[in-house]
């Protein structure tokens, strides 16, 4: 085992990332055992924590956004991670910085080598679980907003509870591990809402009857949210009429995000209800319009071109995709589509492709098929034979490296260019086309 004292920060992901092998194993009992063994850091921390099938991630954006707006000093764990992995833990919209990335590694490590006898080898979630609610306590955050990973019943997160729990949505999703149906699911993340909570929920159907009944048996008040109206969609997101607000801009893009805005419109009252954290009208308004998502129907310029930055790598995410394009295609420059596209073999890639071409923007677009460098990834030509087999009008190449796949299309490409199907092809584009001076990992020589 590497020594954890004056750990590099390229040796402290090496350690994270060989809790790898562990893979993922639901439960609590390592988790609370190694929060435990840090002295709870937890238990100070006050805010939201927040499960559901999709939106977690838009919403803990959101919430984020306003809060920080409100001048809070907040705690964010949005994931997963698209340029480096110290996007997983960010205080006021900042990532950790390298050295105290690696520092808690250090410290956390022989704490899960202590726990490991009795309670069994803490898996990587749960270590940068530990290591998430230890940075946010030794820097006196003031409002924690934490997204649940898997499930909530028995994920790491759900080892703390911050006063408020929110639910997006329920639908089919990882029903290896949470069950076969929307009710068996529902129940997974209805479990994150516990005595004395605070809970919000925008599931209808029968995830709602689930959650509604575990918000009865734990007498925590229910606040059910639908769809906010949508006044105008545009290039750069959208307007919605807010309860309590009216008319209100959101600079996420996609009509898919009025659902979000109103999850996170109700856990900011909520917080205020709860004494955690207390928004006006005038810093709603503000956080809502300068919220950033990166990667999710994300565009940007490169010497005039618009690429446009989206994961979509399940059949649902398609189908959001789909329907943003049509509503964008006329707020974009002309020529036709290009989409790069790469996947996991192991993902529903007919339903992919089928959800992708309801999209009449992409009627006549070139499709470019890549791949990542992922023992799980779908070979450039598998995919593109999909393509050729369940869409026949479109030109269909394979290109194996993403990154020459990306160079190709700026130099070649008709018009705008969007980049889809896996958050790591996302990435791996994003670093490429944005330079952030935050994301920036230390060379391995200079980490040392």
């Amino acid at each position: 085992m590497i020594g954890t004292r004056g750990l590099s920060y390229e040796e402290a992901l090496g350690a994270l990332a060989e809790r790898g092998r562990f893979g993922v194993r639901l439960g609590l009992g390592r988790i609370t055992a190694l929060l435990r063994e840090i002295g709870d850091p937890q238990l100070g921390l006050r805010g939201v924590l927040i499960a559901g099938t999709n939106g977690k991630g838009s919403v803990l954006a959101l919430v984020g956004s306003v809060l920080r707006a409100a001048g809070y000093r907040v705690g964010e764990t949005p994931k997963p991670h698209l340029v480096t992995y110290r996007e997983r833990l960010q205080i006021s919209g900042r990532p950790v910085d390298p050295a105290t990335f690696a520092r808690l590694v250090a410290d956390v490590l022989p704490a899960a080598e202590r726990i490991a006898s009795r309670h069994g080898n803490p898996t990587e979630f749960e270590l940068l679980t530990a290591m998430i609610f230890r940075w946010f306590a030794e820097e006196r955050i003031d409002v924690a907003v934490v997204e649940v990973g898997l499930g909530g019943r028995l994920d790491a997160t759900h080892a703390w509870d911050g006063g408020v729990a929110a639910i997006t949505n329920v639908d089919l999703d990882h029903m290896e591990r949470l069950g076969p149906t929307v009710t068996a699911i529902a129940r997974e993340k209805a479990a994150i809402i516990e005595r004395g909570d605070l809970a919000v929920t925008g599931a209808t159907g029968e995830g709602l009857a689930v959650i509604r009944r575990r918000a009865a048996r734990m007498g925590a008040p229910l606040t059910l949210v639908e769809p906010a109206p949508i006044r105008a969609l545009d290039r750069d997101g959208l307007e919605v009429e807010l309860e309590g607000l009216g008319p209100s801009r959101v600079g996420l893009r996609g009509r898919h995000q009025a659902a979000n805005v109103a999850v996170a419109h109700a856990v900011l009252d909520a917080l205020g209800v709860a004494g955690i954290a207390r928004t006006t009208s005038d810093e709603r308004r503000a956080g809502y319009a300068a919220v950033v998502w990166p990667g999710r129907l994300e565009l940007v310029e490169v010497d005039g071109r618009e690429v446009l930055l989206d994961g979509a790598h399940n059949p649902a995410g398609a189908a959001t995709l789909a329907g943003a394009l049509d509503d964008l295609r006329p707020f974009l420059g002309p020529g036709s589509l290009t989409i790069i596209t790469a996947t996991m073999a192991d993902k529903d890639v007919a339903g992919i492709i089928t959800a992708l071409m309801a999209s009449e923007a992409l009627r006549g677009a070139r499709v470019v098929c890549t791949a990542i460098k992922a023992a799980r990834a779908l070979p450039a030509e598998a995919l593109a034979a999909r393509w050729r087999a369940l869409a026949p009008g479109l030109r269909v190449t394979a290109e194996p490296d993403p990154l020459a796949a990306l160079d190709t299309a700026l130099a070649t490409a008709p018009g705008p260019i969007v980049v889809a199907g896996s958050l790591y092809l996302v990435g791996l584009v994003r670093a490429r086309l944005v330079d952030d001076p935050l994301l920036r990992d230390p060379p391995p020589a200079a980490s040392r």
